[in-house]
């Protein structure tokens, strides 16, 4: 999050590298995230706010985080629509990168779903954490700085992804030429990121750090699915169901065949006939068995005629399968 008084200059001279950055992750994934695509997407456009979408979307003024606004009036627009708007170029690309690093790896790791049902989670959490943070901070004089400051920005929920991620690393990493473990590289990143730029929302950043701690917990208390997880799998299910259906009423059961022919138990086919000894449906193009090699005793067009008193004994035809096998 970043704050900001009054209204601010938007540029668009970053958006086409964004758009040729994304563009080139997503080229060499084989697997496509989607639900990281459409947070980039939406977050994008409604910074951007091209045609119509100019007037439909509310301005920033009118959406940004301001807990004083919240609590008073219940505004609860700005508690989660504050976290998809931009102040400028730079503060949109710096956290649409960070968004499609991390989301890529958290989606194919846990899959869509999922990981939809654990951004809106942490969006939540990270928001409310923020509100709580600034309300209690009244007691201690600091009125003005937090509870009546304005901010705006995806990076609260950024940090509780990189909590996530970053919770069963037993690695290290570089924060700006510091190593430190990575599973605390978030709390490195927000002291970092106060020192050298002040006017980001420091409540907005540890309220996304502590809503990742608590998604954490909270998964690993219950240990299932999240109720929003099952119901988008649900209404996916839902809306899959009548294409599922259709494909099984048109796709026809398909027997088992062995080579040219069928091993027996139902009716004849057409263009094939069963053999006495054996039972194996062969075609009508040979005389022939081709599982036991017994003649064909009822083919009227057959050259041969039948030897029925040649017909061969359970021990004969014991053999012939043996034969037939070891071909």
């Amino acid at each position: 999050m970043d704050r900001y008084r009054g209204r601010v200059s938007i540029s668009r001279g970053m958006i086409p590298f964004l758009a040729l950055h994304v563009a080139s992750e997503y080229h060499r994934l084989r697997r496509k995230p989607p639900v990281t695509a459409g947070l980039i997407l939406a977050n994008t456009l409604i910074y951007l706010r091209p045609g119509m979408l100019h007037r439909l979307l509310p301005l920033i003024d009118e959406v940004s985080f301001n807990p004083h606004l919240i609590v008073k009036y219940g505004d609860l627009k700005r508690l989660f629509l504050s976290a998809f708007y931009h102040l400028n170029d730079s503060h949109l690309v710096y956290n649409m990168m960070s968004l499609l690093w991390k989301g890529i790896q958290l989606e194919s790791s846990m899959g869509s779903v999922e990981f939809a049902s654990m951004v809106a989670a942490l969006l939540g959490l990270s928001q409310g954490i923020t509100l709580i943070l600034a309300k209690s901070l009244v007691i201690f004089d600091y009125e003005e700085a937090y509870y009546n400051q304005y901010a705006v920005g995806f990076s609260g929920v950024l940090f509780a992804m990189k909590v996530v991620l970053n919770s069963q690393s037993d690695g290290y990493t570089f924060l700006h030429g510091v190593l430190i473990p990575t599973r605390y590289a978030a709390w490195a990143e927000l002291i970092l990121i106060q020192l050298f730029v002040p006017r980001v929302s420091f409540i907005g950043h540890l309220g996304g750090i502590l809503a990742g701690l608590l998604y954490l917990k909270l998964r690993e208390t219950f240990s299932r699915p999240s109720p929003l997880a099952a119901l988008m799998t649900s209404m996916v299910a839902a809306v899959s169901w009548p294409f599922k259906f259709l494909r099984r009423l048109i796709s026809l059961p398909h027997r088992r065949i062995l080579g040219r022919g069928r091993v027996g138990g139902g009716a004849y086919g057409y263009g094939t006939w069963r053999c006495s000894a054996c039972t194996y449906d062969n075609s009508a193009s040979v005389d022939v068995c081709e599982m036991c090699s017994t003649e064909r005793l009822d083919h009227g067009f057959s050259t041969r005629q039948p030897y029925s008193n040649n017909e061969p004994s359970l021990e004969e035809v014991r053999r012939r399968r043996l034969e037939r096998f070891n071909r």
